[in-house]
């Protein structure tokens, strides 16, 4: 059963309860949030002082949902003389449609009140509760409701207006009213987020972002941005639903920044409603074939935010690539690091590997050429900052050990890199995911400067740097007693030995050595790390093991379609297509929308995936694992000005046909059959 209900329009989104209402509360993400800061913390409808109860709620699109309700106990719900329907939307702005109808043969007399409140709660807030600096201001105006937070130049609004008489006071609103039989009555509650500035301008109106847009304007945009993208025709109907959902929630998860005014994609709901550049550049790399316009819009921004001094609060070096970017009041005061922070070891790599993936795709050598100093930048990096040993590693450790994140790699919580026994590894530490991404970006940024740069001394250079790490990796990875490659290498060169899913990011990248890739498929395949409906983090038998672990046991869709991606890669494509299987079978029980993480479980334990408590969703590298699984089932590749299609797809999936898939070939058509079929 779903416990909230949520709303959303790129990092503009509501979260609430079955029935509507946002009870206040310190620690949990419910309420109206925009740009990393609550607005409503309170929202809550009565009629004659009475709470209502739920019939039915109608998810009717991601910025659309429609509340059916009645008041009194379930044991009542026969005959309700009264019901009341909800209908909200989220646009930029917050609206919601209020109706109170009377089935009764003569006329009812009702107290309406809907209590408003917000306590203007930054999301680290909610994390870490705490007391606000300074008191929320509640100002009573004519037809509306005005709440005020100001912190010095942090100035923060909610604006609330009826379009019916009511009665308004500092706890919220109410309506006095007077149904005729078989009548109803109808009010319009209109909420304004103000994102201030020291003029007491909106940002948003400054830079001309995105305008608050009715339910009609975002269905013309929903149905632009899915008719853009390749028709998807089959007979699985897992894969048309999950296809679907993909393409929904990444135009959902679509946002405005504020510092460039261009439209990125956040990263997951609730905490990660902003711009994350490793999250941000997988999304770009599972959706290329599909959305290709992503990536410039990622890339761009996060050329502008590279690194360029030494700040060991935000964990910023020259030429690295950010982490996270905030907007909430903590990062605007430096409570926290994220405005924005650069704990992340493997963003700079990864964004010279997107900029070679999408002009492999697009054929777009102009941006590639704008990028080429930050690009440049990003590979010096490696070889620099990142070998934080001069071992010819990548390394990792916070500079900053009050606030800053102690993992700076994918897996990034606390007891997510450990021994097989148990131990966590000292700092600084080598993940074994690292060294395949920054031989990836030699490789293609060697391709790059050839093409592109016009230097290709420079590109032997990166060729013969990438050969010898593929050598050094081997011999220093690899762990003989399991013949498998270790999680990492620790401070002293020894090796953590815990078996994980990092491996099959090692097939992605094509650091593996060709005669090991049979036995790295094999594990991953196995009992220990694939548990039926997808890759573990971890593998049963390490000490750490816990399926219910964030890290150390759950299974990750967006991990599952990078190692499938990695299979398919070294030609395992049996192995490649149970993966695609497991992800979409589970993707079926989640009504298409893979979450965050799910429970590693074995599946002959489970009828179904058993949900991580507290995942996001929908999260933009989960909606993006569709469509990779699709890419990989169909084998698509691009070479040259030809995309190569050769498909494995599923026993039982039957035929896959994927219409006018973009390119720099134009539009192109894929199609597949299992087997079996």
């Amino acid at each position: 059963m779903k416990e909230t209900v949520s709303i959303l329009d790129g990092n503009t989104f509501l979260v609430s309860d079955g029935r509507g209402d946002v009870d206040p509360s310190p620690s949990v993400p419910t309420g109206l949030f925009s740009y990393d800061t609550r607005f409503l913390s309170t929202w809550q409808l009565t009629l004659d002082g009475e709470r209502l109860h739920a019939l039915s709620v109608d998810d009717i699109q991601y910025f659309e949902t429609r509340f059916f309700l009645v008041p009194g106990e379930p044991t009542h719900y026969v005959d309700a003389k009264v019901s009341v329907i909800r209908h909200r939307t989220i646009g930029g702005s917050f609206v919601e449609d209020l109706a109170v109808l009377n089935h009764a043969g003569e006329e009812v007399e009702l107290t309406v009140r809907v209590a408003m409140g917000s306590d203007f709660a930054d999301l680290f807030e909610i994390k870490n509760p705490q007391a606000k600096r300074v008191p929320v201001a509640v100002i009573v105006e004519e037809g509306q409701l005005r709440l005020r937070y100001q912190r010095d130049n942090f100035h923060r609004e909610t604006v609330i207006s009826t379009t019916a008489p009511a009665r308004i006071d500092p706890g919220g609103m109410t309506f006095q009213i007077r149904i005729p039989a078989e009548g109803e009555w109808r009010t319009k509650l209109h909420v304004r987020t103000c994102v201030l500035g020291a003029e007491g301008r909106d940002f948003r109106d400054t830079l001309k972002l995105r305008h608050a847009r009715s339910p009609d304007e975002l269905r013309h945009e929903l149905r632009c941005w899915a008719a853009a993208a390749p028709t998807l025709n089959c007979e699985y109907p897992p894969l048309a639903t999950a296809y679907r959902r993909s393409l929904t929630d990444l135009a959902a998860l679509r946002y405005t920044s504020i510092t460039e005014a261009m439209e990125l994609v956040a990263a997951g709901l609730p905490w990660f409603m902003t711009l994350f550049g490793r999250d941000s550049m997988f999304t770009c790399l599972q959706a290329m074939p599909f959305t290709p316009q992503l990536a410039p819009n990622t890339l761009g921004p996060l050329a502008y935010g590279q690194g360029s001094r030494c700040h060991d609060f935000r964990d910023e070096e020259p030429g690295k690539i950010l982490h996270e970017l905030r907007y909430g009041e903590s990062a605007g005061f430096e409570e926290q690091p994220h405005s924005p922070y650069y704990g992340a070891a493997d963003t700079t790599p990864l964004f010279v590997i997107l900029l070679d993936e999408y002009e492999r795709w697009t054929g777009d050598t102009t941006l590639v050429r704008a990028l080429e100093l930050e690009a440049r930048a990003a590979l010096e990096w490696i070889d620099s900052y990142g070998d934080l040993l001069d071992t010819g590693y990548i390394w990792y450790q916070t500079r900053n050990p009050v606030s800053g994140l102690v993992n700076q790699c994918w897996k990034d919580s606390p007891e997510s890199v450990s021994y097989r026994d148990g131990r966590l590894p000292p700092f600084p530490r080598a993940t074994c995911e690292l060294q395949g991404y920054a031989y990836d970006a030699k490789i293609r940024g060697a391709r790059l400067a050839r093409l592109c740069w016009g230097d290709p001394a420079y590109a032997d250079r990166l060729e013969r740097e990438a050969a010898e790490l593929k050598v050094r990796f081997n011999q220093d990875f690899w762990v003989a007693d399991g013949e498998y490659y270790a999680l990492a290498l620790d401070a002293d060169g020894g090796q953590v030995d815990a078996l994980s899913s990092n491996i099959g990011h090692l097939l992605w990248s094509g650091i593996v050595d060709e005669s090991r890739a049979a036995k790295v498929a094999e594990h991953l395949l196995s009992r220990r790390l694939f548990s039926g409906w997808g890759v573990r983090t971890l593998a049963t038998g390490c000490a750490r093991y816990n399926p219910l672990g964030y890290h150390v046991g759950t299974v990750w869709p967006f991990d599952n379609s990078i190692i499938a991606w990695g299979l398919w890669r070294y030609g395992f494509r049996r192995e490649a297509a149970t993966i695609c299987q497991g992800m979409l079978d589970a993707a079926n029980y989640f009504n298409g929308r893979l979450p965050e993480a799910f429970a590693g479980y074995d599946r002959s334990r489970t009828l179904y995936p058993v949900e991580y408590p507290t995942a996001c969703s929908p999260q933009a590298w989960s909606a993006g694992t569709p469509l990779l699984l699709l890419r990989v089932m169909l084998g698509l590749q691009p070479e040259g000005e030809h995309l190569i299609i050769d498909p494995a797809v599923p026993d039982g999936m039957g035929r896959i046909e994927l219409l006018d898939i973009p390119g720099r070939w134009g539009r192109t058509d894929a199609l597949g059959r299992s087997r079996s079929d």
